[in-house]
């Protein structure tokens, strides 16, 4: 895929930072051997934002924002940051209309917080190795550019390419779907093959399945075309970040063997048959985890 050129990135839904942090408290992130950021780290995070509608952690202060830069597709097309930044566009578009069309009311827009070093939200503390999260505190989608290198295709072992990028923000805004629905708000129980947390995260990999069964007809404010060219490789790549942030993949590659009981995202292969159904499919009912027992 490409971007169309010619497409202007609204940066009024982006917001960027550089540095900062410090105060304000620490996402609960496990520590592997040597104080290294383990394996689990960018799925517990995940799931960390969902705790905090529960334990109430508020962390302190903002960062100051810096200038952004990308302005166009051609920007996008160069530069992982700025794709983030339409691909972000990308998705908002696709759920302002989508939405009306499936629930009461309109979509309501929200921001993304593209940052460098660490940051503060309202969920606490995020840096480089947090991974992308959605804050329903403030309701913004937060993530370091820097992950999709050294995290996703680093340290994952996901194979990347640009439309990966773009599962992984539609992923995040797909709880921001979730929160206005009122779902995140159901959460009672945190682990397990049929835990309210992994029903919540295969929602977001079925909504971001949605979003990409539509993607190449959103459009800009000026009414271009987002994306073009989108083919079934760049779909597989989108597919194999799906598959490399599943709870048994994670687990074989930290500790060799895979605990079902202690699983807060699905398996690979729910993730992957999650994102397809909503590509599939593409509706809000149809990706109701809450409504069926095989997930």
């Amino acid at each position: 895929m490409r971007f169309n050129p010619k497409a202007r990135i609204d940066q009024s839904q982006i917001e960027t930072r550089s540095g900062g942090g410090g105060g304000g408290s620490r996402l609960p992130i496990p520590m592997g051997g040597g104080g290294k950021i383990g394996l689990g780290t960018v799925v517990i995070v995940i799931l960390f934002v969902v705790i905090q509608q529960f334990t109430g952690s508020v962390g302190g202060g903002g960062d100051a924002a810096t200038t952004n830069t990308c302005q166009t597709g051609a920007d996008a097309n160069r530069s992982d940051a700025c794709a983030v930044d339409l691909f972000t566009n990308s998705v908002q578009d696709y759920w302002r209309t989508a939405y009306p069309q499936q629930e009461k009311g309109a979509y309501e827009p929200i921001k993304t917080v593209r940052f460098q070093g660490s940051t503060n939200s309202a969920c606490g503390q995020a840096d480089a190795n947090t991974g992308p999260f959605y804050c329903p505190n403030d309701r913004k989608v937060y993530l370091d550019s820097s992950f999709f290198k050294d995290m996703l295709e680093g340290q994952l072992g996901a194979k990347g390419g640009t439309f990966a990028i773009g599962y992984v923000i539609a992923h995040e805004y797909g709880h921001h779907i979730e929160d206005q629905l009122g779902v995140l708000g159901r959460i009672k129980t945190t682990q397990g093959p049929k835990s309210d947390s992994v029903r919540v995260e295969l929602m977001a990999d079925c909504l971001a399945g949605a979003w990409a069964r539509g993607a190449q007809q959103t459009k800009d404010a000026d009414g271009n075309a987002i994306i073009e060219g989108l083919t079934q490789e760049d779909v597989k790549l989108a597919i194999d970040a799906a598959e490399a942030v599943g709870d048994d993949r994670i687990q074989k590659r930290g500790s060799g063997g895979v605990n079902p009981d202690t699983f807060t995202h699905g398996s690979a292969e729910q993730r992957v048959r999650w994102f397809d159904r909503g590509m599939t499919q593409g509706t809000i009912k149809a990706c109701d985890t809450f409504s069926t027992d095989k997930l």
